[in-house]
């Protein structure tokens, strides 16, 4: 039904895999280089491949100064996308107390300074709890929102003023895991996918009244995937690309019948209940289902009075 492996970055291929297939490929970013110079990089070892041309994105990019998991979605798989925006992504990150920045990291201009010196842990606790659940966000200028179809930080970078509206955006958990007052602390958090941690650090130093941005930012998981560690890639396939929502096995008559926008199909198979869900408190995912048919992921489906219906199709399935 599924397949996980792990394998060099140098070589691009999964022991034991022959032609590349459709899925999610979950690779371990550096300080340093951009989300897109990866999905490049799959693409080529891809393209060098025989066979199909294929198409890919990353599930969630993170900053060029930022490390750890990054997913990319390999040919049906890219449909997956809005999916995986659902998932909770947990976080480590440094705090730096005292300046605020234009781009709300290190690597900005100073817009703002305040004095950190009488910060203890206990306001820092009470601030960062303020923010917990459902909260309106403004993302920094250099996010990767689009502003006019084109990037915020493309503009932000030419020296364009950039201003962005407040987007709902969800925070689940988030912790102090060690202090170093009044210089910086280390957080732990849990979001949804659109939360800008980056925003929290400014927000953070607005509400103390110090200022500060986000020195350092590592991502350790998206819903049940785990940064697989540098120099190593997980590739997942099948049932394992999806395994935070429930599943059918489709008849070869009820996939015959399953077409997008023609109507509902009843199913004789029970659906499954998911392999991983996320914790209790956390916005569920979409209530859709996972088709399969001859043992490979084929679609995902919406429940309808009396069946399914196609939400969408898979094809090429994994």
């Amino acid at each position: 039904m599924g397949a996980r492996r792990t394998q060099s970055v140098a070589d691009g291929r999964a022991e034991g895999e022959g032609r590349p297939r459709p899925g999610v490929r979950l690779l371990h970013k550096r300080a340093g280089v951009t989300s897109h110079s990866l999905v490049r990089e799959v693409q080529q070892m891809l393209d060098a491949a025989p066979g199909r041309a294929w198409k890919l994105c990353h599930a969630g990019a993170l900053d060029p100064f930022a490390t750890g998991l990054l997913p990319i979605l390999i040919g049906s798989a890219t449909r997956l996308f809005e999916r995986v925006h659902e998932l909770p992504k947990t976080y480590e990150a440094t705090v730096v107390f005292g300046t605020e920045t234009d781009t709300c990291d290190g690597g900005g201009a100073v817009v703002s300074t305040g004095d950190a010196g009488s910060l203890t842990a206990l306001q820092l606790d009470a601030a960062l709890g303020s923010f917990l659940g459902w909260t309106k966000q403004v993302p920094p200028a250099t996010s990767n929102k689009r502003v006019g179809g084109e990037r915020a930080y493309q503009k932000a970078h030419r020296g364009e003023l950039v201003e962005l509206p407040a987007a709902d955006v969800f925070l689940h958990r988030a912790e102090w895991v060690r202090h170093a007052l009044p210089a910086s602390s280390v957080m732990r958090l849990t979001c949804r996918g659109g939360f800008y941690v980056r925003s929290l650090a400014r927000d953070l130093g607005r509400k103390l009244g110090c200022s500060a941005h986000l020195s350092t930012l590592t991502r350790t998981q998206i819903g049940p995937w785990l940064d697989p560690g540098e120099g190593v890639v997980t590739t997942l396939a099948g049932l394992d690309a999806v395994p935070w929502l429930p599943t059918v096995a489709l008849h070869d008559d009820e996939w015959g019948r399953l077409k997008p926008g023609e109507g509902v199909v009843s199913i004789r198979a029970k659906p499954t209940a998911p392999r991983w869900r996320p914790a209790a408190g956390f916005p569920p995912p979409s209530p859709l289902v996972v088709a399969t048919h001859l043992g490979r992921v084929v679609a995902l489906l919406e429940a309808r009075p009396g069946g399914y219906a196609m939400h969408t199709a898979l094809l090429p399935p994994f």
